[in-house]
């Protein structure tokens, strides 16, 4: 079949020619009709993250959109190694993937469903989200980020704030407070300070590294009568690793958490999924995106788009 194939850890991935695959006991096997390329997706390919298997040639893109063999159309996750999402067919157990609801087309679907789930498995498995309350997301510009701000929305947030670099886009993405990452991180702390003397619930954190530990003690030292802050990490666009000072966590009622593959139990995710999805059939959720054919591949691996590249066969 043809497919998208990573052949040494680091390198873009080929179009060519990978075995077929045969459904397992427990399996489906799916023909493939989009699959959105992934942060996710991009780290297992480089072999740098942590659920990658260090194994060699292997079929990229952790989920999409495709067809039973009975004509059904389905999201999917997490294909059996070495076959991916990023191919003609893939094959998955029978309890990752879900109907696709009827008004939302496959590539939209794809495009969507992965960065959704990030931030709706964050707020209501991991920070048990209340109505009301309010959500800071930071490095709202992203594409998981800016659909953080619209599912805090949808689900009922009371306030959402958005941070991120780019002045434009965040004042297009309609959160109800904007706090720019421009500047040193004094200024970016202070700037954090004013919202947390405000009040903050939850933090959606995609970025880590600095602007993540700057959060992290302007929330602490917005003081102890100040409402207690759930801080749920999930990104890492800025870096891997920051520094904490100890004091920062005993000092106040912050709750550090994370939330992705490991953290969150596999059928709640999916589960997660399934609320995307009916969200954006309904016309609550949009993401901007671009479709490419599968054959393109290796160039738009390569490419930096603002929007949502999406891999489409036939």
């Amino acid at each position: 079949m043809k497919a998208a194939i990573v052949q040494r850890a680091g390198e873009a991935p080929i179009f060519g020619e990978f075995a077929e695959p045969r459904p397992d006991p427990g399996e489906r096997l799916i023909r493939v009709t989009a699959a959105a390329l992934s942060p996710l997706s991009r780290a297992r390919a480089s072999g740098t993250h942590y659920s990658s298997s260090g194994a060699f040639p292997f079929v990229p893109g952790v989920d999409g959109t495709g067809r039973l063999e009975d004509g059904r159309r389905v999201y999917f996750l997490l294909p059996r190694a070495p076959f991916g999402a990023m191919a003609e067919a893939t094959v998955v157990p029978d309890a990752q993937w879900l109907p696709l609801p009827d008004g939302l087309d496959d590539a939209a679907a794809a495009a969507i469903a992965n960065p959704g789930m990030s931030s709706w498995a964050a707020l209501l498995e991991r920070a048990r989200f209340r109505a009301g309350e309010t959500v800071l997301v930071n490095g709202a510009t992203g594409a998981s980020g800016r659909l953080a701000v619209q599912i805090a929305r949808h689900l009922g947030a009371g306030k959402v704030i958005a941070t991120g670099r780019d002045a434009e886009t965040l004042a297009a993405l309609g959160a109800d407070a904007a706090i720019s990452l421009a500047g040193d991180a004094e200024a970016i702390e202070a700037r954090f300070r004013q919202h947390f003397a405000q009040g903050i619930d939850i933090v959606l954190d995609y970025l880590w590294g600095m602007s993540a530990e700057r959060l992290l003690i302007a929330g602490a030292k917005a003081g102890a009568e100040r409402r207690p802050i759930r801080f749920v990490q999930i990104g890492t666009a800025s870096g891997a690793e920051i520094s904490l000072p100890g004091a920062v966590l005993r000092s106040s009622s912050i709750a550090l958490m994370g939330s992705g593959l490991g953290s969150v139990a596999l059928d709640r995710l999916i589960a997660a999924v399934g609320g995307v999805l009916q969200a954006a059939a309904g016309g609550g959720l949009t993401l901007a995106k671009r479709i490419v054919p599968l054959s393109d591949v290796e160039r738009a691996w390569q490419e930096e788009d603002r929007q949502r590249t999406v891999f489409t066969l036939g």
